[in-house]
């Protein structure tokens, strides 16, 4: 790893920049670059930062482009289009793994070295995309996955059973979409697994189950239907991934990576819990699941595997 810490954000729109701030907050980087097509508008949201820097850690914050990709320790991707009305998903498949597989071939030509976080949507499809348009080992190609939300599904259990969101520990797998797999067989607080948790609430979970579930999975839509989209929470985490990345953590996350083996999925990018640090995603692990949870996480594999035949 660089001592710079260097950090590159490809992609200055709501996602990109709110990660910006995130990131100068933390001082986890000591450079950090950002590239965009419209120009004018990232030379006025780099000042806005740099007007900042009085008040965080000492770091540099300026406009580039992919020459500076050279030496970066990880390089984010939030670049992508918006799904336009009448536009299918599939639709927006296509356009973005086009732009997808443009941003790669730019940023190989001068780096073959860092770590590349997708975040663009849909990120599964996406991250197979750079992976297989970069040629880069494929622990240093991941996607931020099912990051947040896991985040979301400890935030709604947490509310339910009245326990700080931290000592919630609890998984969404496969997809960051429709058919991702909310994990109730793993989940545990203070080491005490759910089933026998629950004789302390005043009524059973078995009744919030699909609620918090469902609730879990349309959170997104939820959000972009009020305020046009979400960017706020998955910026807290993506600098949690860049941290495990940058701080070589070993941290156990949901990232997306390429699955060869567990659970019979082979040839598809997806989110389990992965071991994090400066390799990126450096062991991907296959917790017990009951059998309707493998079941459910070998379709989404399925799922993401048919958008990849037809779109790529």
């Amino acid at each position: 790893m660089s001592v710079q810490r260097k950090v590159v954000i490809i992609g200055a729109g709501a996602v990109g920049m709110t990660f910006a701030f995130t990131l100068q907050q933390s001082g986890l980087c000591r450079e950090l670059i950002l590239i965009d097509q419209d120009q004018k508008r990232l030379a006025g949201e780099v000042d806005d930062l740099n007007h900042g820097l009085f008040f965080v850690p000492p770091q540099e914050i300026r406009m580039g482009s992919y020459e500076d990709c050279a030496g970066a320790d990880v390089i984010v991707i939030t670049a992508g289009a918006k799904q336009a009305p009448g536009e299918t998903r599939l639709d927006l498949v296509k356009k973005n793994a086009g732009i997808m597989r443009s941003i790669c071939e730019q940023i190989v030509r001068h780096t073959r070295e860092a770590v590349l976080l997708v975040v663009s949507n849909p990120v599964d499809v996406l991250t197979w995309v750079a992976l297989k348009t970069s040629g880069l080992p494929k622990n240093r190609v991941l996607g931020s996955g099912t990051v947040l939300d896991s985040a979301r599904f400890r935030y709604m259990l947490s509310r339910r059973c009245g326990v700080d969101p931290r000592n919630v520990h609890a998984y969404v797998l496969g997809e960051h979409g429709d058919s991702e797999v909310a994990v109730w067989s793993m989940i545990h607080m203070a080491g005490i697994p759910l089933t026998n948790l629950c004789r302390y609430c005043p009524n059973n979970m078995e009744e919030d189950r699909e609620r918090i579930t469902k609730a879990v999975r349309e959170s997104a839509y939820h959000i972009i239907e009020a305020k046009g989209a979400t960017y706020y929470a998955v910026s807290l985490a993506m600098q949690r991934i860049v941290e495990a990345i940058i701080r070589d953590e070993k941290s156990i996350l949901t990232v997306s990576s390429f699955m060869e083996g567990p659970y019979g999925i082979h040839e598809v990018c997806l989110s389990l819990p992965t071991i994090v640090g400066a390799g990126g995603a450096e062991k991907v692990i296959d917790p017990p699941l009951d059998i309707n949870e493998e079941e459910a996480l070998r379709h989404s594999a399925e799922v993401l595997k048919q958008y990849i035949r037809e779109t790529c």
